[in-house]
């Protein structure tokens, strides 16, 4: 079975390079789909998509804490609820540091 699926895996290989050798090196490429690049892929970003990413991944981790917080929440009564609320108050004070920093302003 393995003979087999290396076999397959080596087939779709080869057909990938032939048919890579006879068209346009441009539109083969993955980067933008087949359309022309504009600049190179590894091109550097602006730093104020740093400070937008890191703005996201603190939304991001407070739905992955918030959802499960939210079917333990009855049982566990008046703490729970204030756990909630000091870690929306450490998210609040990362949106009020991204926006102070500018993440926020797209122009």
């Amino acid at each position: 079975m393995a003979l087999v699926a290396a076999l397959i895996v080596a087939g779709l290989y080869l057909a990938h390079r032939a048919a890579a050798i006879a068209s346009a090196p441009l539109t083969v490429l993955p980067f933008q789909s087949g359309w022309r690049p504009e600049e190179h892929a590894l091109s550097r970003y602006h730093v104020r998509w740093y400070l937008a990413t890191l703005l996201f991944l603190a939304f991001d981790v407070e739905m992955l804490f918030m959802y499960p917080w939210s079917v333990v929440v009855a049982e566990l009564g008046t703490t729970a609820i204030v756990e909630m609320f000091v870690f929306l108050g450490a998210v609040f004070v990362a949106v009020l540091w991204a926006w102070r920093e500018g993440a926020l302003r797209w122009a």
